[in-house]
């Protein structure tokens, strides 16, 4: 049975709406809880959230049986908590049990409520809040936003936008140490994997990741790379890689784990990629197209980003821009793309394809 908020207040506790806030502090707790308030009081968007929630929070349980759930309102509270405070959930456990203006917006009273919050309880409750139902919920706080700022639907918006770029953790990378970082991961998973599996064939894996290694090096530096090593690099990987590639069904066979194959395929995938384009621009001399290029084998999504800035003309990362206003990002989509990262007032968000399409 879960209830998105008892009407029927409890002895002591005092109403949503009337719950007095510093406005003077500076700090985000505050912040976030006159957020809720304003939207609590507007009793349209209320009902439209408590329908929304209902809808995509375990659809297929009924809740007019069993035992007493967290209330919708109270899952709200504190995921928009966890979420603007960007912290985890032990904080979150902490601040609900002892945060006095807290507690009132989860409905307990100063005095007679001694409820307490158990931590797994929180963690299940909370995780509810899947990325498909925020973007739902975004989009009428978005709206409701829009509303107060008496912004009319289709009407133009004028904000500040800034980009920059979040740069992951990567070597600089060249197609040659690419197939350097795949084959010796995939050396690396197979040779271990073979092992534990007692699968035959990779008693010397570390010698043939020193061997590869060795090989790597005479062809690291473009005016070392003649077309001798690079022949000879490229056809100790390709040999290797048919070995990993017929020791495949052994190790399915004998009992290694769905994720190591998965694993080692992902690493197969990744070598097959960079032999090709190492064969075909250092041999073959053509000019590998931008959308081919892998700038990571670790972090996939990293980009090669040029911005034209004075003293470092090219950044290895994720796009990101900073809007006060949701409606900013979606005009400059053709620069963002599927998985960057967007700060929206402040607030962390994914940009995923049901995001960008809206």
């Amino acid at each position: 049975m879960r209830k998105t908020h008892d009407p029927q207040p409890e002895l002591g506790e005092v109403g949503i709406e009337s719950i007095e806030l510093d406005l003077r502090s500076r700090d985000d707790i505050p912040a976030l809880l006159i957020g809720l308030q304003h939207l609590y009081s507007d009793k349209d968007f209320r009902e439209r959230l408590f329908a929304l929630m209902e809808e995509h929070m375990l659809p297929g349980v009924d809740r007019t049986v069993g035992r007493p759930g967290m209330e919708m309102w109270r899952i709200l509270v504190m995921g928009v908590v966890k979420q603007g405070l960007g912290c985890d959930f032990d904080r979150i456990h902490e601040l609900a049990n002892e945060h006095k203006t807290l507690r009132r917006f989860l409905g307990h009273a100063d005095v007679w409520d001694k409820h307490r919050y158990k931590y797994q309880t929180l963690v299940d409750n909370v995780s509810l809040l899947n990325p498909k139902l925020l973007v739902e919920v975004n989009r009428l706080i978005v709206e409701s936003g829009h509303a107060v700022a008496g912004k009319k639907p289709g009407a133009p918006l004028r904000g500040r936008v800034d980009s920059f770029v979040a740069e992951t953790d990567v070597h600089y990378p060249t197609d040659v140490s690419l197939l350097w970082d795949a084959m010796r991961c995939l050396i690396r998973a197979t040779g271990r994997a073979a092992t534990e599996n007692d699968v035959p064939g990779w008693r010397q894996w570390k010698h043939l990741l020193k061997s590869v290694r060795k090989l790597f090096n005479t062809v690291r530096s473009t005016r070392r790379a003649s077309p001798e090593r690079v022949e000879e690099y490229l056809g100790r990987c390709r040999d290797l890689v048919l070995r990993v590639e017929g020791s495949l069904p052994a190790l399915a066979a004998n009992g290694a784990s769905a994720w190591t194959i998965e694993e080692i395929e992902g690493f197969l995938s990744h070598a097959r990629r960079q032999i090709d384009q190492v064969d075909r621009r250092l041999l073959r001399g053509e000019t590998i197209p931008h959308d081919e290029k892998v700038f990571s084998i670790f972090e996939p999504h990293t980009r090669r980003i040029s911005k034209g800035k004075a003293g470092c003309p090219v950044e290895l990362g994720v796009p990101a821009c900073i809007s006060g206003d949701a409606r900013i990002v979606k005009t400059i989509d053709q620069w963002l793309k599927p998985n960057d990262y967007a700060l929206l007032d402040g607030t962390p968000m994914l940009l995923d394809q049901e995001a960008n399409a809206r």
